[in-house]
């Protein structure tokens, strides 16, 4: 069984795969950027706005 990574290195010093310097890490972090980027669906943002619509009628109702 292997040792833990602790630190983002493995215990022969070597970084692990989950570490953000790692290729995957580095990978994901640009993948993670370029979805900020993006703009917010209009149907999510109707969506959304339909339930606050339906949740401020709701405390009315209380």
């Amino acid at each position: 069984m292997s040792k833990p990574v602790v630190g983002g290195h493995k215990p022969d010093g070597s970084r692990g795969t989950l570490d953000p310097g790692s290729v995957v890490g580095r990978k994901l972090k640009s993948f993670y950027e370029a979805i900020e980027t993006e703009p917010v669906p209009e149907q999510l943002l109707d969506l959304l706005e339909k339930l606050d619509e339906a949740e401020r009628q709701a405390s009315r109702q209380r």
